[in-house]
């Protein structure tokens, strides 16, 4: 935490307080505002501006006003924290600016000149997109009185399309986030924002295809060069999400505040994509290219093809021909940048020749009755007018003729989990590209090529290799014999894509001729380097994901099925949190609490944060679930402390012992037993499991009765009571200043959104350690680290020592 927030920080208790505490953060490209109309002991409006990983803060008494004659005082405070742009609430009577919070405005703003020369010299010009503030505004510092702590400042509303006659802001009383008034926060009703029934969706894709279906069951429209865009609009929230999860809203918020603004209060899912047209209405996948590195004179536009939900109601399950005539309907007057995709019935052919002749893209294909599945199933089609796609850049190329820049590009395509060599790009690249190029480049080169087989270097020419971080979009002449590309010209660079999801793109005639026979799953079999289980396709079951002793990722997945019987009842329909290794651990790992793509037997659920913010996590069901991860890299499960059926009433406390280093084995385990004596005085029953680390884990069944809150509490208090009977041995404090020579009681685990590693889980360490539950008479015997996988097969033929572990739920004391 920088110096930044000392101030926030200082004035604030946050055991009482639901306000966030101040932790810098990083910004992205655009800054956000927020006003906050503040009822404390006098009533005014926080005006706060994102700048350099903060939020500048003014108290501003009577609020703002679009009257150029009012001179707004604004009493500047101290630096809050970015996430305080979320917080609406109330504050605890005797707290620092206690009283009731509304989130009155917010939205982005642009600074006019230099913002710390600005600050710097009491004269700060900017212009603000929010959806009730808009324009131009300035604020102009008053000369400081000697008895003045503080700057005082001048807000003004400079001459613009928006100045009114009147300050323009009495009409607003409810906030913009969740449409309460102040009395209706202060008296904790529910938002009255109207909800999508799904927060993430998978795109519906479209098939490569040659010839055009005929018949008036298909629906023709253009193919446009842009990036696919799924919006999520929700009162004054939008998220533009592209096929790599990734939201673009910061990007593109002018297109954000249009579909605000075409909703009206009214929660939608639309489909479709983000371009920018040229003079004639074409679009241009170059000119978005440089919409992205400059936002300034393009005409950014949003084709909208589809629309999935629509106040409340999933609409992804009705036909498309009636959900096109919906969205028709929705954006009759849409502003200028929301543009609906229009379609043809039949008339396939005639329609491709047209768009060729056109020197559009192509054109898409959609069955007039299908819904929409997420899938690349056959209902949508492409065309495509000449030969372009994505590819993954795995290096390029700089001849003895050229002192710097980039003289071709070398291309892949994934086939399973190895990239293969497609390539060169030699054209196509302009000077501004190059350099742009290379800055990316600077930060993934590698020493040996990625590609299963790498292309040699030419006589004339040295080769750099890279990371496959980027995908360029090619378009090329045709694909070679060698299934090489002939006249592969770059593009642009596509942010929106996963490199992973690059593979070569063959029109459906192509690879049904390459395959006489339809490939049928079977609960378990092989499949040229794959293998199927439980009905999931196990891709690499070769790779090696242990090197000490040797354990393949077949070997892990295998784990998994033969333990998943009694693993499940302790991860199903509970919140994940996994750890991914997809190359296995000797190479990098991360966690991940949010679902990517989606894949069999992994299901999204929205979660609202405590900032007040819905996001989503994921949980499963089944073994389908549970395999599906594991094929996809994960090695540990951490599961929260409830089940999506009870989500705020957690059913499972864990107590974990975690010892300062080197500490002696048998003084963890008299932890343990101290842990359970506890317990057992409060008579609750305890189930003991090793960590797979260096500490033992105490589990607790509850019946879920109790809040979050209550349940967090309990588990700290009997830290604190091992804490105070045995201050030498124990600590309740997460520091680690303050473990030394003693075991930290780590109750932090029991909180909402914390978790802990689930029984039987893998964990993601040298020697492919197993989370094991164990008997209690086994606490000499086991180790912390002492159960393999191979010894945890082994004991799946004993005696479950867990086996009456949810029939003994008990009341929380």
């Amino acid at each position: 935490m920088t110096t930044k927030l000392n101030e926030y920080n200082q004035k604030r208790n946050f055991e009482r307080t639901l306000e966030p505490e101040g932790k810098t953060e990083d910004s992205e490209e655009s800054l956000r505002f927020v006003i906050q109309h503040h009822m404390a002991r006098k009533e005014h409006y926080d005006f706060r501006l994102e700048w350099n990983e903060v939020l500048l803060s003014w108290a501003v008494p009577k609020g703002p006003s679009f009257d150029t004659h009012d001179k707004r005082l604004a009493v500047q405070v101290e630096d809050h924290p970015l996430e305080y742009r979320n917080f609406e609430g109330t504050i605890p009577k005797g707290e620092y600016g206690g009283g009731v919070v509304m989130l009155w405005d917010e939205g982005f703003w642009e600074p006019q000149g230099n913002v710390e020369e600005g600050l710097r010299e009491g004269m700060l010009k900017f212009v603000l997109k929010g959806k009730r503030l808009k324009g131009k505004w300035a604020l102009v510092r008053l000369k400081a009185k000697a008895s003045e702590a503080k700057d005082n400042w001048l807000l003004l509303k400079e001459k613009d399309e928006y100045v009114k006659n009147t300050d323009g802001i009495s009409e607003f009383i409810t906030s913009i986030r969740t449409g309460r008034t102040m009395k209706e926060i202060e008296e904790g009703e529910e938002e009255k924002i109207m909800r999508n029934p799904f927060h993430m969706v998978d795109a519906q894709l479209a098939k490569l295809v040659n010839t055009v279906p005929e018949g008036e069951d298909w629906l023709y429209e253009l193919k446009y060069d842009g990036y696919r865009i799924i919006a999520f609009v929700e009162g004054n929230s939008v998220r533009l999400i592209t096929r790599n999860g990734n939201d673009y809203m910061r990007r593109f918020h002018d297109v954000a505040t249009s579909l605000i603004d075409l909703a009206a209060g009214r929660a939608m899912v639309l489909d479709g994509e983000m371009v920018v047209t040229d003079p004639s209405g074409k679009t241009d996948f170059q000119a978005l290219q440089n919409y992205m590195k400059n936002p300034k004179g393009q005409n950014l536009t949003y084709i909208v093809f589809d629309l999935l939900a629509l106040n409340g109601a999933d609409l992804r399950g009705q036909p498309l021909i009636h959900r096109k005539e919906m969205l028709e309907a929705l954006m009759k007057d849409a502003p200028k940048n929301l543009y609906y995709s229009r379609y043809v019935r039949g008339n396939g052919k005639e329609s491709f020749a047209v768009a060729c002749a056109s020197d559009m893209e192509g054109i898409v294909g959609k069955k007039a009755d299908s819904i929409y599945s997420g899938t690349r199933n056959g209902d949508w089609i492409k065309l495509k007018c000449d030969k372009r796609q994505e590819f993954v850049i795995g290096g390029y190329t700089l001849s003895d003729k050229k002192v710097w820049g980039i003289s071709s590009l070398l291309l892949g395509v994934y086939e399973g989990e190895e990239l293969v060599f497609a390539g060169r790009a030699g054209t196509g690249l302009s000077e501004s590209d190059m350099k742009t190029l290379e800055e990316k480049f600077e930060n993934i080169k590698r020493m040996a090529p990625v590609f299963k087989t790498a292309p040699s270097p030419k006589s004339n020419e040295k080769i750099t290799w890279l990371e496959p971080k980027l995908v360029a979009e090619i378009k090329f002449a045709e694909w070679t014999k060698d299934n090489l590309l002939r006249q592969a010209s770059f593009k642009g660079i596509r942010t929106d894509k996963d490199p992973m999801d690059i593979k070569r793109e063959k029109p459906e005639e192509e690879i049904q001729s390459q395959s006489s026979e339809k490939e049928v799953e079977k609960p378990m079999g092989v499949n040229a380097n794959s293998i199927i289980i439980e009905g999931i396709k196990i891709s690499n079951p070769d790779k090696v994901m242990f090197d000490d002793p040797v354990i393949t990722k077949l070997d892990v997945v295998q784990y998994y099925e033969k333990v998943s019987e009694l693993m499940l009842p302790y991860v199903s329909h509970r919140v994940l949190s996994i750890v991914r290794c997809p190359k296995g651990v000797s190479q990098t790992c991360f966690y991940k609490k949010h679902p990517g793509a989606g894949s069999k037997g992994i299901i999204t659920i929205p979660i609202t944060t405590s900032s007040g913010e819905t996001e989503d996590y994921f949980y499963i069901e089944n073994i389908s679930g549970l395999i599906s991860e594991v094929q996809m890299g994960t090695l540990e499960f951490h599961t929260w402390g409830s089940r999506i059926d009870e989500l705020e009433k957690p059913d499972v406390m864990v107590f974990d012992l975690d010892p300062d280093e080197g500490m002696d084995l048998s003084q963890v385990r008299q932890g343990v037993l101290d842990v359970r004596s506890i317990l057992n005085e409060l008579c609750l029953n305890s189930y003991l499991k090793t960590s797979g680390g260096k500490g033992y884990h105490v589990v607790v069944p509850l019946k879920p009765v109790v809040n979050w809150n209550v349940f967090n509490d309990f588990a700290r208090r009997v830290a604190e009571v091992m804490e105070k009977k045995w201050p030498d041995r124990y600590t309740s404090n997460v520091r680690k200043a303050k473990r030394t020579d003693k075991i930290f009681i780590d109750w932090i685990r029991n909180g909402r959104g914390a978790t802990s590693v689930a029984p039987y889980s893998v964990r993601a360490r040298k020697g492919a350690r197993v989370s094991m539950p164990i008997a209690w008479e086994e606490l000499d015997t086991v180790a912390p680290d002492g159960i393999t996988m191979a010894d945890a097969l082994l004991r799946l033929n004993g005696k479950d020592p867990w086996k009456d572990f949810f029939q003994n739920n008990q009341m929380l004391k």
